[in-house]
């Protein structure tokens, strides 16, 4: 059996624990919306057409912001066609996906269906085909109380009460060459900085994000940043950055230490905004949002097929990865990594909710379950709260095709504010289980009170409608406590989840 050790003090404080880290991302796209959260007719939807079994699930993950209405879709997308009574409402080819929107959910279905799900909004403006005039009309429409012609319209369309909409996103990727109206970073961020502007002098109280590289491997990761930065620096409270990854060649070991390039990815960014803050000699130091991570790469080639067969009709079944167990390994070291930066990373939304790339999958007229994924964001989102602690970690290493002196045992840990302490541990190794030694001494007396793991003899095991829990956390063993030192088994491949109790 390995050997991993964690050190841990109160005083080793990273940070407060944002809780938006633990948010996610429903766009227009596939059965994200359309199948997803919204279906009428089916036996479980409400008098919206909202599913309320799928609202039970968000409800379990505490999702405290949701990223909307895109993503790509954004960047082609006029936020006024998603208003008014729904048979006014245009039909609109969208180019992103290359289907059509019917705009049957918009901006105040999607606003009750936020609050039925305990969630608040993040909403993207188009900065792609758009720019600042509909930047600023969409605060106003959302976030003015009344007495101009957009806070009536809005009054007039059934919302006495403005939205209150405070987290607003600075357009999409608009780095990528894939994206409508990509610019370079110089025309960005002078754009982004004019819509910042005005839409903050149509409410001052909201934060924006501006879009940051859409991947760590963009040719432009870094110029992109300090060339945006440079226009908009002075008006924008976070950048934004995006990572997938995949296992297409089947490496295990590899996948799983692919938390190692988020974190280099994060510790980047960083630097350049402190660099052009530097720079500007500016007081105030901007934060990240991460309001794009996931595992994605299971229905790449199935998406080709279904666009070819069946290219602009509605909500087609678009990136439906179907997660295995080590698909939820690397979500949790990811987890590990945004608590260990949570000093700088603030807010993150896992792409997306349901279906698309989710944790969440439907089928229509059926059942909702949760995929493998979903319980490492559970777990951290209900139990990752308080202040974020940066424990000492001491592990045997790996080396692998792409990374050398990967942690066999990776953790994090949070305390709330009547000291109880959480730590997060995932155990890499495929074949031996690890004795890990935690050093409390410093916290007084505590106690167990809860082990959970995920773990699976299969890595290729999956979620199904028919085994909705083939994959699923069970209690491990507590371990034991002397002096204030803990011992506890991590079996091999394992997420774990460690609550202790102040006594």
């Amino acid at each position: 059996m390995k050997k991993a050790k964690l050190i841990m003090d109160r005083d080793f404080s990273i940070g407060k624990v944002d809780p938006r880290l633990y948010g996610s991302f429903i766009e227009h796209l596939g059965r994200a919306v359309y199948g997803g959260i919204y279906e009428p007719g089916h036996p479980k939807a409400d008098e919206e057409g909202f599913r309320q079994d799928v609202i039970d699930l968000v409800r379990r993950l505490q999702v405290p912001v949701v990223r909307y209405p895109g993503g790509n879709f954004v960047s082609g997308f006029n936020w006024e066609d998603s208003i008014g009574p729904k048979e006014q409402r245009p039909k609109r080819l969208d180019l992103a996906w290359f289907t059509t929107e019917t705009n049957e959910v918009g901006l105040h279905e999607f606003a009750s269906w936020a609050r039925k799900a305990n969630t608040q909004i993040m909403y993207a403006v188009n900065l792609g085909t758009r720019g600042v005039d509909a930047a600023r009309s969409v605060v106003e429409y959302a976030n003015h109380p009344s007495g101009s012609y957009l806070s009536d319209l809005r009054q007039r369309n059934g919302q006495k009460d403005p939205f209150g909409i405070k987290l607003w996103c600075l357009g999409n990727e608009m780095d990528g060459p894939w994206q409508i109206g990509h610019k370079t970073a110089v025309e960005y961020g002078r754009l982004a900085n004019e819509a910042a502007k005005a839409m903050k002098w149509v409410d001052p109280t909201i934060e924006l994000v501006a879009s940051g590289s859409s991947a760590y491997t963009m040719k432009t990761f870094g110029s992109w940043e300090m060339e945006m930065l440079d226009e908009c620096y002075e008006n924008v409270d976070y950048v934004s950055l995006h990572r997938y990854y995949g296992n297409p060649s089947n490496n295990t070991p590899d996948f799983l230490a692919r938390s190692m390039d988020l974190d280099s990815f994060i510790r980047g960014v960083v630097a350049i905004c402190d660099a052009v803050g530097s720079k500007k000699h500016a007081k105030k130091k901007l934060n990240l949002s991460f309001d794009e991570w996931n595992v994605w790469y299971h229905s790449n080639e199935q998406d080709k097929e279904i666009w070819k067969q069946d290219k602009w009709n509605r909500a087609l079944p678009l990136l439906e990865d179907v997660y295995n167990f080590e698909d939820a390994l690397l979500i949790g070291s990811m987890l590990i990594t945004f608590l260990k930066n949570a000093d700088r990373v603030k807010i993150a939304c896992m792409a997306q909710l349901v279906n698309v790339i989710a944790p969440i999958m439907t089928r229509n007229g059926g059942a909702a379950w949760a995929q493998t994924i979903y319980w490492p964001l559970m777990h951290a989102s209900v139990y990752g709260r308080g202040t974020a602690l940066r424990p000492i970690v001491e592990s045997p290493v790996y080396d692998c095709t792409d990374y050398e002196a990967v942690p066999y045992v990776d953790a994090a840990a949070t305390m709330d504010e009547e000291g109880n302490v959480t730590i997060f541990a995932v155990n890499r190794d495929l074949g031996e289980d690890a004795l890990l030694s935690v050093d409390l001494r410093a916290f007084g007396e505590m106690k167990v009170e809860e082990h959970i793991v995920l773990h699976h003899d299969d890595v290729k095991a999956v979620n199904t409608e028919e085994k909705p829990e083939e994959v699923a956390p069970v209690t491990g063993e507590k371990g034991q406590m002397d002096g204030g030192k803990l011992e506890i088994v991590l079996p091999a491949l394992s997420w774990n989840v460690i609550r202790l109790s102040a006594k």
